[in-house]
């Protein structure tokens, strides 16, 4: 019976621990945080108070001068309403290493808790049986060494009681690379990388990746390191009152010597594929600080510590770039304004400016459209020629053109609803055209919830396109049509159902030949679907969708799908933001996917509308798509890539900066190992879609326009 009792009382205060965790709030839903731009930028205009900026090779980075109380800060400032560390992340690093003592141990960061006061009631215990040790062997020692044995001891329990107060840390020693955290039972426990290579004095980029069975480091993009740990990182590792300390663990022991260029903390997922592969990998990017971007470091600069590094003066290369004290002497080239610049500490002063326009690409045609203009599909119908079909914002109608030697003219009207898009398809010599109506205006959305997407279909007595087949969506945004086995289907992208659920089913349609109809054939969850972009390589079919928004963010994955014995499953998911386009393309054997991301938005956070769209290569040997080449785009809503003889291209439609709609839309140029380069802008207002053509051996760009009635035809010079 006293059995029972006990094992009674021992599940009830299970059961209590369990309930108290339960209280305890998980880090959830953090996006990534960059922990060294936080302590920065408190002050943009200056450094703030311990460190210094220096320039090594030229890239920036700053150097500690000291624990300064200015690069700590409490984690509950950007662990916002959580008390339990999260239990899967990864750690990005850029640094550089100088030359350490190699009994020497220094900190990049720290996560502390915070000094206990009156809490010492085993050190007491300890230091009274270390006296007692000290009287007993008084006999054969001197007075000194009495004392110096004595203050050896207390440096020791400091050292100790350091070493309780350390939650969470990464350190180097010269062959070793340390991540230390609070284990179970309350003791530090230590992952040790060996080998790393880091103390050669060059620049280096970490991921440091905890998962739930294993720990990995890559270095450089370079193939990784693994841990396979005998316990698991805690899952209930508590960071109530703690604090980061950047560079350090709050004291002087232990300061990072060397700089430091880029720390941030990815709560949820190994960042790895976000930075890898990398151009240049030793410098691989997820988030640098502003002030250390592009704005070398000039001799004059004055520094405290007599350690010294590779300074030099250059010219800074960008779209843009600040102009501040720090600055001051500096010279920036423009390469869209084609202007050399100096900063004065306050404001750039021209120095050089060319107004000229490169001459390959000509305005060949102003188009005026009967309203704001949504999408373009260019597409042949034999007989005919070249047509475009435009998906118009106004209710009146879209108006699909016909291409003259003089430009595209008006050929035909067909009734739509707040048309976002049009598709076109060919089964065997019958050629259609699919419209994406997102519905006829507000009163009319407000009473249904459905909205009517319309086939047409080209006649061939009557020389136009007539109704064939109406199918229900949700304010359909695209349609996508491919062919599998000599199997036509569709698949349309719904974005949204009424004004609020965004979190809905798109479909693919296929086409059934006894009906002569498209019918459903597979519903694929998605989030606020913008696109679909279907494509082959080798005997795999692939489906990728282009999410934009939950309802809460648009920081959500899209999602490549590949399809299996008759359906679509998922083959990869990517984090996108608010995504409006996938393009896929080919460069000889290689294949790459870019995605146009929309804008960043989290809950009623403000709106960031200047942010990376990305290029994705896939890794036949990983079987994935991985991180190729990041490049900024405003808003960016389409890209089209293309080809002029053995030259490929992509270009980028900008759309809104925050600020306006009239942008320049830029013509990237592939450069090999340099990926796309910037070579040509074209400036578009409310840019909405690219496409490329040709006709007669001549090639062409046409931009449609969703802030203004117009739409614009350019010529490609080829030489």
């Amino acid at each position: 019976m006293t059995s029972l009792i006990i094992v009674h009382l021992l599940l009830l205060g299970l059961r209590a621990i369990d309930a108290t965790a339960d209280t305890w709030r998980r880090c959830t839903d953090l996006l990534p945080l960059d922990l060294l731009s936080f302590v920065l930028e408190r002050d943009s205009s200056k450094l703030i108070a311990g460190v210094h900026m220096k320039q090594a090779g030229g890239v920036r980075g700053v150097h500690f001068s000291s624990p300064h109380t200015s690069m700590s800060f409490a984690s509950s400032q950007l662990l916002v309403d959580c008390d339990l560390f999260p239990k899967e992340f990864s750690i990005v690093v850029t640094l550089k290493v100088t030359s350490i003592d190699p009994k020497r141990n220094e900190y990049i960061f720290s996560l502390m808790e915070p000094k206990q006061v009156g809490k010492r009631g085993v050190g007491e215990e300890e230091e009274g049986n270390d006296k007692g040790y000290i009287l007993e062997k008084n006999k054969e020692r001197t007075v000194g060494e009495e004392q110096r044995h004595g203050e050896r001891e207390k440096k020791r329990r400091v050292e100790s009681e350091e070493r309780r107060r350390v939650i969470l840390g990464l350190r180097f020693s010269k062959k070793r690379l340390h991540f230390l955290f609070r284990g179970h039972g309350g003791v530090v426990e230590r992952w040790v990388f060996r080998g790393a290579g880091l103390d050669d004095n060059q620049w280096h980029t970490l991921v440091l990746g905890v998962g739930s069975h294993h720990v990995r480091l890559t270095v450089d993009c370079s193939t990784p390191l693994k841990i396979v740990p005998s316990r698991p990182f805690p899952a209930d590792l508590n960071i109530q009152g703690s604090k980061f300390h950047i560079g350090s663990r709050g004291r002087w022991k232990g300061l990072y010597s060397g700089l430091l260029r880029q720390l941030v903390l990815v709560p949820g997922s190994d960042a790895t594929h976000q930075i890898c592969p990398s151009s240049n990998p030793q410098l691989a990017v997820l988030s640098v600080p502003p002030l250390l971007l592009d704005l070398p470091v000039t001799g004059r600069e004055v520094h405290d510590h007599g350690t010294s590094y590779e300074t030099e003066e250059r010219v800074s290369l960008g779209l843009e770039q600040s102009c501040s004290g720090l600055a001051q002497g500096q010279m920036w080239f423009n390469p869209l304004r084609k202007g050399l610049y100096l900063c004065d500490g306050t404001v750039w002063v021209t120095v050089l400016e060319d107004h000229k326009r490169l001459d390959y690409v000509l305005e060949h045609q102003v188009l005026t459209t009967s309203s704001e203009t949504h999408d373009v599909e260019v597409f042949q119908v034999a007989g005919m020629g070249l047509m475009a079909a435009m998906a118009h914002r106004s209710t009146s109608g879209s108006a699909v053109y016909l291409w003259s030697h003089t430009g595209f003219q008006l050929y035909q009207n067909i009734s739509t609803f707040g048309a976002l898009a049009w598709r076109h398809f060919r089964m065997g010599k019958k050629i259609f055209l699919v419209v994406s109506n997102s519905g006829g205006g507000t009163d009319k959305r407000k009473e249904s919830e459905t909205d009517s997407s319309v086939i047409y279909k080209w006649s061939e007595r009557r020389k136009q396109f007539v109704q064939f087949q109406t199918l229900q969506t949700h304010c359909a945004r695209d349609w996508e049509a491919f062919n599998i086995n000599q199997h036509t289907y569709l698949a349309v992208a719904n974005h949204r159902q009424g004004d609020t659920n965004h979190t809905i089913d798109s479909v693919i349609y296929k086409w059934n030949r006894l009906t002569k109809s498209f019918e459903v054939h597979q519903m694929l969850p998605t989030s606020g679907a913008y696109d679909w972009e279907f494509f082959t390589v080798g005997p795999y079919h692939f489906l990728v969708v282009a999410n934009a928004f939950d309802g809460v963010t648009t920081s959500v994955d899209s999602v490549i799908y590949v399809w299996v014995r008759g359906s679509f499953q998922v083959f990869q998911t990517i984090k996108t933001f608010c995504a409006t386009d996938w393009e896929m393309f080919q460069i000889g054997s290689r294949v790459f996917l870019v995605v146009a991301n929309g804008h960043r938005l989290h809950r009623n956070g403000p709106s960031q509308y200047a942010i990376n769209s990305t290029i994705y290569e896939l890794d036949m040997n990983g079987q994935l798509f991985v991180r190729f080449q990041d490049i900024v785009t405003y808003s960016a809503v389409d890209w089209e890539f293309f080809s002029l003889g053995e030259e490929y291209f992509l270009i980028v439609a900008n759309s809104f900066n925050g600020e306006s709609y009239s942008l320049n839309s830029v013509l990237y140029r592939w450069q090999g190992y340099e990926g796309f380069v910037p070579v040509h802008w074209l400036p578009t207002i409310g840019c909405s879609d690219w496409e490329f053509f040709s006709s007669q051996g001549e090639s062409y760009l046409i931009y449609s326009s969703a802030k203004e009635p117009l739409s614009k035809v350019f010529k490609l010079k080829t030489h």
